[in-house]
């Protein structure tokens, strides 16, 4: 997801989908099946990593929506760095960067060619993390929507016939032997399984 945009969601009452959407909307439309006393489990998932979310639905509309600005407003403090109180005057010399230190641990051979690399071992570090990124960029995408897909796979339709067979065909990059492998699944599931496996096979 990217900073700044709201969260988008699905949520399943059993295998029916009840609603897909930002959050808020999401949470409002599970309440309303939870307060009708429905039985079937009801799952709500991350639209984008498949991560199951889990919310406070007590009391009215205007309670759960408070609680969720709340929660957005403190996960967005944790996020940002803190601001320092106040910052003496910089003089000439390299600009801040917005850096966070964290421990590194390699060889001896290793530090020893970093530090012999011009810049130093951080800008040698910087440089090679991003060349890495650029590099491995689509292989990245990939893994990371299969993994988002198995993850509902998982959750959803891990009984499932086929399911075993699906997720081969996911990880192969098959989207041929994956569409007949989830056909006999529910409807619901089935459609947001092949949504999800789709960004997988492109």
């Amino acid at each position: 997801m990217n900073p700044g945009q709201p969260r988008r969601c699905i949520a399943f009452a059993g295998n029916r989908r009840i609603a897909s959407g930002e959050l808020a909307h999401v949470a409002l439309k599970t309440k309303e099946v939870i307060d009708r006393g429905e039985h079937p489990p009801v799952l709500i998932f991350d639209e984008e990593t498949s991560e199951p979310i889990d919310l406070d639905l007590r009391g009215t509309d205007d309670e759960v929506l408070k609680r969720l600005a709340k929660k957005a407003r403190k996960s967005g403090s944790a996020a940002a760095p803190a601001e320092p109180e106040a910052e003496a005057p910089r003089g000439p010399g390299r600009p801040k960067l917005g850096v966070v230190a964290r421990e590194v641990t390699l060889l001896p051979r290793h530090w020893d060619w970093l530090n012999s690399q011009p810049g130093g071992a951080s800008v040698t570090l910087r440089k090679l993390v991003e060349e890495a990124r650029r590099a491995n960029a689509e292989k990245d995408r990939i893994r990371q929507a299969q993994e988002s897909a198995y993850r509902f796979m998982s959750a959803m339709a891990g009984n499932q016939p086929g399911f075993e067979e699906a997720t081969r065909a996911l990880f192969a990059g098959n989207p041929e032997r994956f569409d007949t492998c989830v056909t006999r699944w529910p409807a619901d599931v089935r459609d947001h399984a092949r949504k999800l496996a789709t960004a997988t096979f492109q």
